[in-house]
C-alpha cells in the first residue's frame, strides 16, 4: 500500500512544485507578468483538470480487469481513455485558444495583464491533449500495479520544462529570451514529453488493439461523467468560499487562502492514500476476493487516518508558529487563528473520507460518491458560506460549513461501505 501510495505521492506532487518554479521564474519578470501567469495557469487549471476521471475512472476500471487476471483488458482501458483524452484535448484546444482573449479579459479588469495571459494561454493550452493522456496513462499504470515508470515520466517532463522555463524566459544558457511566452513553451514541451512517454508505452503494451471501442468509451464517459459532476461541485463550493471570505477584508482573505493551502497539501497527501485504496480494492474485486477487500478498505482507512492525525498534532502544536512561516502581518496571524484550529479538527474527519473514497471509487461506485458529494455541498456547505456572508459570520461560518460538508460526507460513505453495496 505504502509502495504504491509513494508513486503516486510524486505523481501528485510534481506538477504544482513546478508551478511554484514557473512562477518564481516569471515573477522576476515584473508584477504584470506574474498576475498574467496566475490568471492563465488558473484557467488552464479549470479546463484539463475536470477531466481527472481519465485517471481515477481509468485506475478503477484497469485494476478489477487485472484483479480478474485479465492484464490485456486493464491496458485496453488506457487506450479507449486515450482515445477519450485526444478527442476532448483537441476540442479544449479549440475552443480555448479562440476564447482566452474573452476568458481572460472577463476575469482580470487590466487590459494589459489580460492581453499577456491570452498570449501565455493560447500557447501552453496546446499541451491540454498530452495532459489528458497522460492522466490516462496514470490511469491505467496504477490499475496494473505499475508504480516506476509514471514517476519516471512525470519527473523526465517536468525536469525539462524546468530547464526550458529558465532558459527561455530570461535567455540562459544561450537559449533566446522569450519572457513570458517562454514559460508557456515550456509548460507546452514538459508535458508533451511526458505524454508521450505514456503514449509510447502504452503502444507497447497494446499492440495490435489500438482502435477505439464504441462500448468501452460509452461506459468510461458514464463513469466520468459522475466525477465530473463531483469534481464541479468541489470547485464551486471552494470558488464561492473564497468570494465570501474576500467580502470580510484583506486580513481574512489571506488568512484563508492560507489555511486553505495548507489543506491541499495535505489532501495530496490524503489523495495518495487514497490512490492505493482504488488499485488494491479494484484488483481485489477484480479476482472476486470480497474479504480481502473489506481487508484492505479497514487497513487503509486506519493507516490515512493515523497519517491525518499526526499532522493534525503537529498543526495544533505548531499553530503559534507555523502561520509565521506564510506572513509577518498581524492582521493576518490574528485572522488565522480560526481557520487554523477548525483545520486541525477536520484533518481525522478528512483522513477517514478520502480513504473511503478511494475504496468506493476502486468499486467503481462512482455514481453514489457524486450524489453524496452534491447533497454535502448544497445540503451544508454551500448554505453556511452563504448564511456567513448575511449575517457576517466571517471565517468561522465558512469554515464551520467546511467541515459540515466533510462530517457529510464521512457519515455517508461509512453507511455505503458498511452496507455492503459497493461489493457489487
Amino acid at each position: 500500500m505504502l509502495r504504491l501510495a509513494a508513486s503516486a505521492l510524486v505523481v501528485l506532487v510534481a506538477p504544482p512544485l513546478y508551478l511554484m518554479l514557473d512562477l518564481a521564474v516569471v515573477g522576476r519578470l515584473g508584477a504584470h507578468e506574474l498576475a498574467a501567469l496566475a490568471v492563465a495557469t488558473l484557467v488552464l487549471a479549470v479546463v484539463s483538470t475536470q477531466l481527472t476521471f481519465l485517471s481515477y475512472g481509468t485506475t478503477a476500471r484497469s485494476a478489477r480487469a487485472f484483479g480478474a487476471g485479465d492484464r490485456d483488458r486493464a491496458v485496453d482501458e488506457g487506450v479507449q481513455a486515450t482515445w477519450i483524452a485526444l478527442g476532448v484535448g483537441a476540442v479544449i484546444v479549440a475552443a480555448t485558444w479562440f476564447a482566452a482573449p474573452w476568458v481572460t479579459g472577463a476575469l482580470v479588469p487590466d487590459d494589459v495583464v489580460a492581453a499577456d495571459a491570452a498570449r501565455w494561454l493560447r500557447i501552453a493550452v496546446f499541451g491540454v491533449p498530452l495532459i489528458l493522456v497522460s492522466m490516462a496513462g496514470n490511469g491505467w499504470m496504477r490499475g496494473v500495479q505499475e508504480t516506476r515508470r509514471p514517476v519516471i515520466y512525470v519527473v523526465v517532463g517536468l525536469s525539462v520544462g524546468a530547464v526550458l522555463c529558465v532558459g527561455l524566459v530570461h535567455g540562459v544558457a544561450g537559449m533566446p529570451r522569450l519572457g513570458l511566452e517562454g514559460s508557456a513553451v515550456a509548460n507546452v514541451v514538459g508535458e508533451s514529453i511526458t505524454g508521450a512517454l505514456f503514449g509510447l508505452r502504452l503502444v507497447r503494451e497494446a499492440a495490435g488493439r489500438l482502435a477505439p471501442v464504441g462500448p468501452v468509451i460509452g461506459a468510461q464517459l458514464r463513469m466520468g461523467r459522475d466525477l465530473i459532476v463531483r469534481s464541479l461541485s468541489f470547485q464551486i463550493c471552494f470558488v464561492s468560499a473564497a468570494a465570501v471570505a474576500a467580502r470580510f477584508g484583506v486580513a481574512q482573505v489571506a488568512a484563508h487562502q492560507v489555511v486553505l493551502q495548507l489543506w491541499e497539501f495535505t489532501s495530496l497527501l490524503l489523495d495518495s492514500l487514497a490512490i492505493a485504496a482504488q488499485q488494491l480494492v479494484g484488483a481485489a474485486l477484480g479476482a472476486k476476493l470480497f474479504d480481502d477487500a473489506r481487508r484492505t478498505s479497514a487497513h487503509v482507512t486506519k493507516v490515512s487516518a493515523a497519517v491525518s492525525v499526526v499532522v493534525a498534532i503537529v498543526l495544533a502544536a505548531g499553530a503559534g508558529v507555523l502561520p509565521r512561516i506564510f506572513t509577518s502581518d498581524r492582521g493576518v496571524l490574528d485572522a488565522i487563528v480560526v481557520p487554523w484550529w477548525f483545520f486541525v479538527v477536520m484533518l481525522p474527519i478528512a483522513g477517514v473520507v478520502f480513504a473511503l473514497d478511494g475504496v468506493l471509487l476502486g468499486s467503481g461506485d462512482a455514481a453514489f460518491l457524486r450524489t453524496a458529494t452534491l447533497a454535502g455541498a448544497l445540503g451544508a456547505f454551500l448554505p453556511m458560506i452563504w448564511l456567513s456572508y448575511a449575517f457576517d459570520w466571517g471565517l468561522a461560518g465558512i469554515w464551520t460549513g467546511l467541515l459540515l460538508f466533510m462530517v457529510a460526507r464521512l457519515g455517508a460513505v461509512v453507511w455505503r461501505v458498511r452496507s455492503g453495496a459497493w461489493l457489487r
